[in-house]
C-alpha cells in the first residue's frame, strides 16, 4: 500500500523521523540513568522528588512524543513509496523498533514504581537496563545504512 501524496515529502519526513528518533533515543538512554541515580536516594528526600520530577518531564514532554512522531514518521516513509514494504531489513527494523517500544513501555512501569516510593530493584538493573536501548539501536542503524537483506 501506497499514498501516492506522500511520495515528495520523503525528504520531510526522513528528516522528521530522523529528529523524532534522536529525541525517542536520547530519553531512553537517559532515563535508566536517572533510575541508577534515584536508587541511592532515599524514599522523600529533596533528592527523589527532584528525580521523580525529571523522570516524569523526561517521559511526557521528550519521551511520549517523540515515540509517537517516530512511528508516525517511519510509517509514513514506506506509505510514500520510498521503501518497500517487502524489503526483509524493513521487516527486522520494525521488529526491533517494537523491542524499542516495549523498552519505553517497560521504563514507565518502573517510573511509576519510583513515584509510588515503590522500587525493589538496585542499581545494577537499571545499568543493564540502559544497555537495550544502546544495542537495538546500533543493530537499527547498521539495517537501515547497509540494507543486507
Amino acid at each position: 500500500m501506497t499514498l501516492e501524496f506522500l511520495a515528495p515529502w520523503y525528504p520531510t519526513l526522513k528528516a522528521l523521523h530522523i529528529v523524532s528518533v534522536i529525541s525517542w533515543m536520547a530519553g531512553l538512554l537517559y532515563l535508566p540513568r536517572l533510575f541508577v541515580y534515584h536508587c541511592s536516594a532515599e524514599a522523600g528526600s529533596v533528592q527523589s522528588e527532584t528525580f521523580k520530577v525529571m523522570e516524569r518531564r523526561l517521559l511526557r514532554a521528550i519521551m511520549a512524543p517523540a515515540s509517537i512522531a517516530t512511528w508516525v514518521f517511519g510509517l509514513a516513509i514506506p506509505l510514500s513509496g520510498a521503501i518497500a514494504w517487502t524489503d526483509g531489513w524493513l521487516h527486522a527494523k520494525l521488529a526491533l523498533v517494537v523491542l524499542l517500544t516495549w523498552l519505553h513501555h517497560l521504563m514507565v512501569r518502573r517510573w511509576k514504581e519510583f513515584a509510588a516510593d515503590a522500587n525493589t530493584r538496585s542499581h545494577r538493573y537499571y545499568r543493564v537496563l540502559n544497555e537495550g536501548p544502546t544495542v537495538l539501536m546500533l543493530i537499527i542503524v547498521f539495517l537501515v545504512v547497509l540494507k543486507p537483506f
